[in-house]
């Protein structure tokens, strides 16, 4: 039954429970978190992650083994039409048939969507300066990601769930089509979980970041906090036996020394009060965690 009260009582667009998918010779292994509303959720990780088999579930496009996810406040196996029309989509490459134009994709939409908005997919197509009468086929890949994304938007979709939606394209039309997205976000119902491997851009507009590794959550938390709490720090190679290693997210060592990435940034300086960090980012952090010697 559908709640009506759901957009004042739901504090999270998208919760994951203990999600497990078992492929042979890839498992989604228990991976749990949350997308707050009004927010954006970075979902970073290298390819063959499991980002795109999260999405696949979130969107019931799979069947799980085990765990729980909702959408909006509703099981995301059971959601009612009036709710997935809220969800826009943009999956890696084009879904729409290379035959048909933006003028004959905007006549389809039109039956599919009850909340479909003509004027705002026109509006997207000038904005994009995106062709009403050539062909899919006849598109460049940004443009026929710029035409999904202008779909996705043009239905007052409330939670946007995109998988590498910049990937491939050159770094001027990513910006303009980050730019959409900061935009879209600042209605306080809105919310987007963006798919990407491309760190740049979730560093420049995510609000949280999830970073899921060899089909695990590595961590899930705000960005800001994120890079405020690890630190990079430089020292000579036998230095490094004389940390606590849960302080330790990562090493590189080289012919100079070590490079160790440090977590709880404030609690270890006020425990090795000789050694100084340095400021890390987003990228650094992932590297040193998924590649970086433990």
């Amino acid at each position: 039954m559908l709640n009506k009260d759901y957009k004042t009582t739901v504090k999270d667009a998208i919760a994951i429970r203990n999600l497990t998918k078992r492929y042979k010779d890839f498992t989604l292994d228990n991976i749990s978190f949350n997308v707050p509303k009004g927010t954006i959720m970075g979902f970073v990780g290298e390819n063959g992650a499991g980002k795109t088999t999260t999405i696949k579930a979130i969107l019931n496009l799979i069947h799980t083994d085990a765990g729980e996810i909702t959408v909006l406040g509703y099981d995301s196996k059971r959601l009612p039409p009036e709710v997935k029309a809220k969800i826009g989509v943009v999956l890696d490459g084009s879904n729409i048939h290379d035959n048909l134009t933006a003028r004959d994709t905007n006549l389809i939409m039109k039956n599919i969507y009850p909340n479909w908005d003509e004027s705002c997919f026109m509006k997207y197509l000038n904005r994009f300066k995106l062709p009403e009468k050539k062909t899919i086929k006849e598109f460049s890949r940004g443009m026929k990601m710029k035409l999904s994304i202008s779909i996705a938007l043009s239905h007052n979709s409330q939670l946007l769930i995109l998988d590498e939606p910049t990937s491939g394209l050159d770094p001027m039309v990513r910006d303009e089509i980050l730019d959409i997205f900061l935009e879209f976000i600042q209605n306080e119902e809105h919310t987007i979980l963006l798919s990407s491997h491309i760190i740049s851009d979730i560093e420049k507009i995510a609000d949280y970041v999830t970073f899921i590794h060899e089909g695990r959550i590595v961590f899930s938390e705000s960005k800001d906090n994120l890079i405020y709490q690890y630190g990079l720090l430089h020292c000579r190679k036998e230095e490094v036996n004389d940390i606590d290693k849960a302080y330790i997210a990562g090493i590189r060592e080289s012919s100079f020394g070590a490079e160790v990435m440090i977590r709880n940034r404030d609690e270890f300086q006020r425990k090795y009060k000789g050694y100084n960090l340095d400021k890390t980012s987003l990228e650094e952090i992932m590297l040193f965690i998924s590649r970086g010697r433990r």
